[in-house]
């Protein structure tokens, strides 16, 4: 199994935390996404990262990569087993996607306006959860699950982001601290990853 990877964005550091999570034997090839290698644009039409190839099949897209980890390797399992809980889980990650990493491009950008801008509106949000992620010790859970495993990387890049959140969301650095000490977080970071703290 060939994981093409990038080194630094947060959709590529999900997938590989997945990897480490689930022990999955696999080699990671980092690629530059300003110079991808041949052969990744024969594997995948949209020449994007990640690109998993697994034998003859090749998938690419974070959430196909991750569904298909999750199920190919079914312990310890990141979704609930019953369907009404599996679509809790999935709204809740949509909510997650919708309403933080739509901040992501714009805390990437450059752009100081749109940096400061998408600065207060996740450090609000995060703020006004700060409750939620108190309740339990995994988001919104006492097991670990494809939540912790998708807010993860987000957390980590908040330094590098140029985010501090205030007292009043200490839940959230404790939740993250909780996450950043479990062992596969840290073999699931690459060497840029492990510069952004």
């Amino acid at each position: 199994m060939l994981l093409y990877s990038d080194a630094d964005t947060v959709a590529n550091h999900i997938v590989r935390l997945v990897v480490a999570e689930k022990d999955i034997e696999i080699e990671v090839v980092y690629v530059d996404p300003d110079n991808k290698p041949e052969d990744l644009i024969h594997l995948n039409p949209y020449n994007s990262l990640p690109t998993l190839v697994d034998r003859e099949l090749v998938l690419y897209g974070p959430k196909v990569v991750v569904e298909y980890l999750d199920e190919r390797y079914p312990h310890p399992p990141f979704m609930p087993i019953d369907p009404v809980s599996r679509s809790k889980t999935r709204l809740t990650l949509y909510r997650i996607e919708q309403d933080w990493f739509s901040l992501i491009p714009d805390l990437e950008s450059g752009d100081k306006t749109r940096m400061e801008t998408a600065r207060k509106t996740l450090r609000d949000s995060l703020t006004a959860s700060a409750d939620v992620f108190a309740a339990k010790p995994f988001f919104l859970s006492d097991d670990y699950s494809i939540i912790d495993v998708t807010l993860a990387p987000l957390l980590w890049r908040f330094r590098h982001y140029g985010l501090d959140l205030p007292k009043s969301a200490q839940s959230v650095h404790d939740y993250a601290e909780r996450l950043y000490a479990r062992p596969a977080f840290q073999t699931s970071l690459s060497d840029a990853e492990k510069d952004m703290i």
